[in-house]
């Protein structure tokens, strides 16, 4: 399996799911009276990020994946109002960034040397292999959770179907 095989179909898949949750706390958001940045605003901790945050950041780390081992500028975080429907965009900006995204620049030596800085100054030094298995992925998916954990936290009616709706694709019907 490529790089490109293994992460650009998870991210598709992940980020497509968490479109369809935020739709599901648009629409409990409208029958539940609650007021537009309600939920976009809602934390798990007070020293947490809000769910618009996990977007934008879970949007920012797929961006960051493709531009990173395709040797391209990195990318600013995504700018996002803090409603739903803009952060449904963000989602659909960055689907679209992967629509686009070539196995041909992604993939490569899978022992090419990536150095990650972070804002607070500290770099990590990987190979191509150790980034997708030990930052990226673990990355998106730290952010997808928190955000689904926020929506559950704040009454929305999703579930553990809702979070990997992609498997039902792999489902055998019984003979």
């Amino acid at each position: 399996m490529t790089t490109y095989d293994l992460m650009i179909p998870t991210f598709r898949q992940m980020l497509n799911g968490l479109s369809a949750q935020l739709g599901k706390a648009a629409a409990y958001t409208a029958n539940n009276a609650l007021a537009a940045d309600a939920l976009p605003t809602a934390r798990l901790a007070p020293d947490m990020f809000p769910l618009s945050a996990q977007v934008r950041f879970a949007c920012h780390q797929a961006n960051d994946a493709v531009a990173r081992l395709s040797g391209a500028e990195l990318p600013a975080l995504p700018e996002c109002t803090d409603d739903i429907p803009a952060l449904q965009a963000c989602i659909a900006d960055t689907l679209t960034r992967l629509e686009d995204a070539q196995g041909s620049t992604i993939n490569g030596p899978d022992d090419r040397m990536i150095d990650l800085g972070l804002p607070n100054g500290m770099t990590f030094t990987l190979t191509a292999a150790q980034f997708v298995r030990d930052w990226a992925i673990p990355q998106l998916y730290f952010h997808l959770v928190t955000a689904y954990a926020i929506l559950r936290a704040q009454g929305v009616p999703i579930g553990k179907p809702d979070f990997v709706g992609h498997m039902f694709a792999y489902i055998k019907t019984p003979a």
